[in-house]
């Protein structure tokens, strides 16, 4: 057996467009005829460059392989051009190829990916969800209302989750990380205060920060936070100086995860040997995969770290995080994002009931990709997977009802109020808009 074919679909969520301005699906072919599917998480270059990148490593180190080679395959890729070092972009062409492979070898074997990795360990797994508005929250006004992502909270219990994640914090700047100022410490807290009020101990709480703080500014703003206990604090600290985290970690009673913008096991086992973290949340679709994810739960295991895999793509990456996390038994959680076009990308083969996902028993990843539906809402647009300001945060900042989408990155609204305001900035991560 031997691969022969690639494509390349960059497919376009619709309005809300949870998951990313676009995602990146593979398909595989075999001689055979086998087909096999993977998403890269790639979001450093545009998609036309990323396809590039992709189809060079296809060409140069996948095609006319076995696909069952895939530590060779990874080998390949990782000392290509005389590298040997983790690489965001090209792991993330990688990534995605490596979960196409592992969807034809289940295929052939007809058993679930999980059965080739070991095992069956956990035969559901517990999920979490984003704070999303709810059908009459206004979305602009949402990310900023502490009462609004209470009530959102309380639904998501509703329906069985027991884990919320929310990021108040802001802004997103590239020229981070900063001191928080002290409205950003007042939001958090009151965040806080009103989600643990609406779930009380019936859900726990996920503070993410998207890396915007440095060292002693990520210390304050948990200080802040430690009283409501949450089950973590995540990426406290830009990803950028692996040594800080331990810093921060040391400084805290909060657990430190931290892991969507890392790739390859060298990158996490840094932050293993230094106790930057203790919760580890690879990106599949650019982390180097299943297998290099696989065998960075095996050295996290041994530092008595737990793996949450993360997730701000399509549901591809997804049932790959899912066939990883119930072959381990250092599982924590996993991210989820339940849209009604997540669902019919896949046909709804991998769904979360009551909180929780089953491990899925069809061959393969266990999922049914609708090819056309995902030719049917192509990427268009110029923008990448995901933004940050490209101004320095002046400490002016607020999260206003006017222009503010989602605050964790993506796209910029530069808003003049009237005279008496100052000229603030404010940022959105909603992957729809502007494209």
């Amino acid at each position: 057996m031997k691969l022969t074919d690639l494509d390349i679909i960059v497919t376009a969520p619709p309005a809300p467009g949870w998951g990313g301005r676009y995602w990146i699906l593979i398909k595989l072919t075999t001689d055979t005829g086998l087909v096999g599917w993977g998403e890269s998480y790639a979001s450093s270059v545009g998609p036309t460059a990323m396809q590039a990148v992709i189809q060079d490593v296809f060409e140069r180190h996948f095609f006319n392989q076995n696909p069952e080679n895939i530590e060779a395959l990874f080998r390949k890729t990782y000392s290509s051009g005389f590298t040997q070092r983790p690489d965001l972009t090209v792991m993330g062409a990688f990534s995605g190829l490596e979960i196409a492979c592992w969807d034809i070898l289940g295929k052939q074997r007809d058993r679930p990916v999980w059965a080739l990795l070991g095992g069956l360990v956990n035969k559901k797994l517990r999920a979490y969800s984003y704070l999303y508005p709810l059908q009459h929250h206004p979305e602009d006004a949402f990310w900023s209302d502490a009462d609004m992502a209470a009530e959102s909270a309380a639904a998501l219990v509703d329906r069985g989750y027991t884990a919320v994640k929310f990021d108040p914090a802001g802004p997103y700047t590239q020229f981070g990380g900063h001191m928080p100022s002290q409205s950003d410490i007042s939001r958090s807290v009151a965040f806080c205060e009103k989600i643990r009020a609406a779930v009380g101990d019936k859900a726990d709480l996920l503070f993410g920060t998207h890396g915007q703080f440095s060292t002693a500014g990520a210390i304050q703003l948990g200080k802040a936070l430690e009283r409501f206990s949450p089950m973590w604090f995540e990426e406290p600290i830009p990803p950028d100086n692996l040594l800080e985290f331990a810093k921060v970690a040391g400084a805290l009673h909060i657990p430190i995860a931290t892991g969507e913008r890392l790739t390859t096991k060298a990158e996490f086992a840094t932050l293993l040997r230094t106790a930057g973290a203790a919760i580890m949340q690879p990106a599949l679709g650019r982390a180097g995969g299943i297998w290099e994810m696989k065998k960075m739960a095996a050295i996290a295991e041994t530092f008595n770290a737990q793996v949450a895999p993360h997730l701000y793509a399509g549901p591809i990456e997804w049932a790959a995080n899912i066939h990883l996390g119930v072959s381990i038994p250092n599982f924590l959680i996993a991210e989820t994002i339940e849209t009604e076009f997540h669902k019919s990308l896949i046909s709804s083969s991998i769904i979360v009931e009551n909180g929780y996902i089953a491990a899925p028993s069809q061959s393969g990843l266990g999922i049914e990709v609708n090819e056309t539906l995902a030719r049917a809402h192509p990427y268009t647009g110029t923008r990448l997977h995901l933004e940050m300001s490209p101004l320095p945060n002046a400490y002016q900042i607020q999260w206003l009802s006017l222009g503010a989408t989602a605050p964790w990155g993506g796209a910029i609204t530069t808003v003049l109020q009237s005279a008496s305001r100052r000229f603030i900035c404010l940022i959105s991560k909603r992957s729809n808009s502007s494209q």
